[in-house]
């Protein structure tokens, strides 16, 4: 450390100095530019799955991959859209999701920050003593010492320390950004399945309701027969007990349907959604299909795997910080500015004063500290290759499920169609044997039951098959997607702009 303050006899040797401070800084700016990195050399893990989908997951014949294709050119309907993008505007939990992009990014830029020398000004007055050899007069004195300038301080990093946690925030940052965008997905798939699950109640809250008013019909017919004596009281109560089976089966739906508007406009994120409407459930609400691809496509089309992989990639970054601990940490610290031994001689002429302490630290004995924590940086990017693995091979499972269930929900359509003519024939026939006297009612009963419960059926089956549709986007990564039509306000947010 030197401190020299007003120094009439020695300005030579101060600018010496001075050059050779500002050598040294070159000469440490380029190693540190330069430096040598501890981080192990990333290898993105193996496929853990097939190279193709299983055999029972046919795929289909769509042109155009998921990727290709905007949330608004998948879902045809308008209600569906402007659902989906109230939800891309309001939804909370997407907020969050969009607050902890910002988090990480803001860490990141303090981690980039840490490259660059800290320059503060300050002001101090402080008292020392001078030893007799830096002593003009040859003799120690002390002194009391006022000074005003900027203090610079500067970690030269030689092993790649702070680049080390530089790149290991970045590529956190990169990942909370995708699991964003897995977010938006997951979000738009909730939405998409959550209106397809209300529009079914209500086809069949319709069904229900068209039962209800045919049977009350046919009771008070049968009531009228019974009262002029050309039926029974046996009839009577089997019309009657079909009437009130349908009102039951309306009042549930009615229920489950008021419980799936709350679960949507909760996902809305609206004070007031337009979910009062009631419409009958279209199988034009999705019209593109989809073209698959390979397994090894999920790897840059879906958000939550790539997400996995920044995860790892930060995770191994962070082994060449916990590597470079290891190593000696040189500090620069330096002070330029005036100082004088009163108060009122701050800015007299001669009054420049320079600081300058290197800092060298080299470590010998921490109890283990360093050592454990390269283990925990080692376990974390193992256990980070577990997490990417496993996402691996969920999204291939999504990917999968989603094409069986469109496959075989696609048959069952089509069986249920069929099943459902083959009751209401049934229905009819019975009502003509029973009119003809050659059948008790017992059997429109059960025909009639039967008839429902088959046309039920046949409305969870076509949403089911849409559902499919949806959980296919979403596996496969859904399209293009953005938080609302525009950046949330006053966000600050934009993952392209970020300076490396």
């Amino acid at each position: 450390m030197f401190l020299e303050t007003n120094p009439a006899g020695r300005r030579t040797r101060a600018w010496r100095s001075l050059c050779a401070i500002a050598c040294a800084g070159a000469l440490t700016l380029a190693s540190s530019l330069g430096g040598c990195s501890l981080v192990p050399p990333y290898t993105a893990p193996a496929l853990p799955v097939e190279n193709a989908y299983p055999p029972d997951a046919p795929a289909t014949s769509g042109s155009r991959g998921a990727a290709d294709l905007a949330w608004r050119d998948y879902f045809a309907s308008a209600a569906l859209q402007a659902m989906i993008a109230d939800a891309l505007e309001y939804n909370r939990d997407l907020r969050v999701a969009v607050l902890r992009v910002l988090d990480a990014r803001a860490y990141y830029q303090i981690r980039r920050a840490d490259q660059f020398p800290t320059v503060d000004a300050t002001g101090a007055e402080f008292g020392f003593r001078v030893p007799s050899d830096f002593s003009v007069t040859g003799n120690a004195r002390d002194e009391n010492v006022y000074a005003v300038g900027g203090v610079a301080t500067w970690e030269i990093d030689f092993w790649g320390r702070v680049r080390s946690l530089k790149g290991a925030a970045l590529d956190a940052f990169l990942g909370t950004d995708a699991a964003r965008r897995a977010a938006t997905v997951s979000l738009v798939a909730e939405v998409a399945n959550a209106y397809l699950s209300l529009r079914e109640l209500d086809e069949r809250s319709a069904l229900a309701r068209e039962t209800v008013k045919t049977r009350e019909e046919s009771l008070r017919i049968f009531t009228r027969r019974f009262e002029v004596g050309t039926t029974t009281r046996l009839d009577v109560a089997q019309v009657e007990t079909l009437l009130t089976e349908a009102q039951t089966i309306g009042a549930q739906l009615e229920q489950a349907r008021a419980a799936q508007a709350h679960a949507l406009a909760l996902l809305l994120g609206t004070a007031e959604p337009s979910i009062a409407d009631r419409a009958n459930l279209e199988d034009t609400t999705i019209v593109e299909d989809l073209h698959v691809g390979l397994p090894s496509d999920l790897l840059v089309q879906r958000p939550d795997v790539i997400a996995a992989e920044y995860r790892l990639k930060a995770a191994n970054a962070n082994i060449g910080a916990a590597r470079a601990a290891f190593f000696p940490n040189v500090t620069l610290t330096g002070f330029g500015g005036t100082a004088s031994d009163a108060l009122s001689g701050l800015f007299d002429s001669g009054s420049r004063a320079w600081l300058y302490m290197p800092q060298l630290t080299l470590p010998i004995f921490d109890g283990g500290r360093r050592r454990a924590n390269l283990d925990l940086a080692e376990v974390r990017r193992d256990a980070a290759v577990a997490d990417y693995e496993r996402t691996v091979q969920s999204a291939f499972r999504d990917v999968a499920d989603a094409l069986s269930a469109r496959y075989w929900l696609t048959e069952q359509v089509a069986i249920q169609r069929r099943a459902l003519a083959a009751q209401q024939q049934r229905a009819r026939l019975a009502q003509l044997r029973y009119d003809a006297g050659s059948a008790s009612y017992l059997e429109i009963l059960d025909a009639q039951r039967d008839l429902l419960g088959t046309a039920q059926s046949l409305v969870r089956y076509r949403r089911e098959l849409l559902s499919s549709r949806v959980a296919l986007y979403a596996a496969l990564g859904g399209g293009s997607l953005t938080y609302g039509e525009s950046p949330p306000p006053n966000s600050r947010y934009s993952a392209d702009t970020v300076t490396r």
